[in-house]
């Protein structure tokens, strides 16, 4: 057969050839051993944790090689693309500190050379490397409909090996003629590979994170453009990977049955060959109503709030906290590294992927939960304030007209028990706030004056008269414990926790249910940060208001 007439006829408008896309995309200029690498999602739907994850994964893998890590817009499937979700996927992963160093940066920009950073602004290059593969006899165009493929699979129903290839392959050897009659004839067509796979060889492939991978070779002419001339996806990253410049491609472990058919394509193409990580997706436990765990499961959109990143967002996880967590999921040193350097920034973590585990990571809220309260306890006041401030000024507009009226005021708040060695570590996410510090707000304070089982009320009340009277909202820490510690003895109680611990019968009760019930009765709860910096920041008046509210519905 004439291939290059045939190449002609099926691209007539392709005028470009291969060398002009190597001349425009030449190989970069970076350092030895530099690894570029992409996220490549496809805007039809929210951003997934799954996808957060595969592109922290390749942001770190460039970043630690000092390569390039870019966004590519995998737009080849029009149907399912959701309004918005190129600018869905931008956004999320700058929320989250990813900000590529080449690619789509909104729905009609790129930044970098080696764009377009979409599929299906990238229409002519693909058809001309298919024209490409056409001239060198490893493309041609397929004729059959819908029905003749089904009544292809009917026929292979017994076979061991499903699909277009070999004997199977109906439209492979058609002769010029018999083509050129089709297309006079108006008949739609594909574009399919002519594999030269043997069934009786293998592959292998060293993966990054799963080792030496043995497969058999590739041996179905898989489609390479659609009807419409789009390419499938397995053509388009092929062609992309390599004019972008790809070292290592970083993708879920979904696509590890492709990889013959990628090298294939990369070598039909004279391409050559990336390095594969590919990454075990994120698992959940599955439970029973008794809550016992019955098996593992993928993380899933549909079951799931948390498989999408707008749901850390919405209640308010830090981006810090979360980054910090999938880093402790994708490296197995990451938590030794973390005790190490507790005040280190993430970026010094020097992340690789050969220690990323094989098995798929197990998604634990409580453990992000955990996390998230270091990271936080981590902060200064300022940081928590304004990050709050803007997660409650979008989800909750009472908090931040609270917060907003008295920046000074709140600031003071998150400062308690901030620094030291050991900071409090209460909040994992910001809609914990609003509950957690509701205290410092009259517009939320609300107390039932609960006591602890072992006072009694006119014991509760006894205590509070006497603190009333000599409780000084100036006193520094020291004055005001000693003015605790004197009412004791008076009231029945010992100073010394050692000394009823000794002999609990000779006493109503200690130093600490004395200072217990004062905290009842000035913040309605039994635990909280520092009562003698909350007192100062309350004044003297509001304590002194809740001191004789309490005594009042005690009495």
């Amino acid at each position: 057969m004439d291939n290059l007439k045939l190449a002609n006829l099926l691209f007539p408008e392709i005028d470009k050839t291969p060398e002009y896309y190597e001349n425009k995309y030449p190989l970069r200029a970076l350092p030895e051993g530099a690894r570029v690498t992409r996220f490549a999602p496809s805007p039809t739907g929210f951003l997934h944790l799954g996808g957060l994850f595969a592109a922290t994964v390749a942001a770190r893998t460039a970043r630690a090689s000092k390569g390039i890590f870019y966004l590519r817009i995998e737009d080849t499937d029009k149907k399912r693309e959701v309004e918005g979700g190129i600018s869905g996927i931008i956004s999320g992963l700058k929320h989250f500190g990813i900000v590529p160093d080449e690619g789509r940066i909104s729905e009609s920009e790129d930044k970098g050379d080696y764009g377009p950073y979409r599929q299906s602004e990238r229409r002519e290059i693909y058809r001309t490397y298919a024209k490409e593969l056409v001239k060198n006899g490893l493309a041609y165009p397929c004729f059959c409909t819908e029905e003749a493929l089904a009544a292809l699979r009917e026929q292979q129903a017994e076979e061991p090996i499903k699909g277009y290839f070999g004997k199977w392959a109906q439209c492979r050897n058609l002769s010029l003629e018999h083509i050129e009659q089709n297309l006079a004839a108006g008949k739609p067509w594909t574009l399919r590979l002519r594999s030269q796979g043997d069934m009786e060889k293998k592959i292998i492939i060293d993966d990054f994170i799963r080792g030496k991978i043995e497969m058999p070779a590739n041996v179905m002419d898989i489609v390479l453009l659609k009807q419409d001339g789009i390419p499938t996806y397995h053509f388009a990253h092929c062609v992309d990977d390599h004019l972008m410049r790809s070292t290592h491609i970083v993708r879920g472990d979904e696509w590890i049955a492709s990889v013959p058919v990628h090298i294939e394509l990369f070598e039909a193409c004279g391409f050559k060959v990336p390095k594969y990580a590919h990454i075990a997706p994120i698992m959940k436990e599955e439970t029973d109503e008794a809550g016992n765990v019955t098996g593992k499961r993928k993380l899933s959109k549909r079951k799931d709030p948390e498989a999408s990143v707008t749901y850390y967002a919405e209640v308010g996880y830090p981006a810090e906290s979360v980054n910090e967590y999938l880093l402790t999921l994708a490296n197995s040193n990451f938590e030794d590294w973390r005790r190490a350097n507790p005040s280190a920034a993430l970026e010094q973590f020097p992340f690789n992927l050969k220690k990323m585990s094989a098995s798929g990571a197990l998604f634990d809220l409580a453990k992000l939960k955990d996390i998230s309260k270091n990271v936080i306890s981590r902060f200064s006041a300022q940081k928590v304030y304004e990050a709050v401030l803007a997660w409650a000024q979008q989800y909750d507009a009472q908090l931040y007209s609270l917060l907003a009226a008295d920046a000074d005021f709140a600031v003071k708040i998150f400062h308690i028990d901030r620094t030291g060695k050991k900071p409090r570590k209460d909040i994992a996410k910001w809609d914990e706030v609003k509950a957690y510090y509701a205290y410092f707000f009259p517009a939320l304070y609300e107390n039932s004056f609960e006591i602890p089982e072992n006072i009694a009320p006119e014991d509760a009340c006894a205590i509070l008269e006497a603190y009333r009277e000599v409780y000084d909202s100036a006193d520094d820490k020291d004055a005001w414990f000693a003015k605790i510690k004197e009412l004791c003895a008076p009231l029945g109680f010992t100073p010394n926790v050692k000394e009823f611990k000794q002999n609990p019968q000779a006493f109503k009760g200690h130093v600490g249910d004395v200072s217990g019930i004062i905290r009842i009765a000035v913040t309605g709860r039994r635990n909280t940060p520092d009562l003698c910096s909350i007192m100062a920041l309350l004044g003297q008046e509001e304590v002194n208001r809740r001191i004789t509210q309490m005594i009042e519905k005690l009495s």
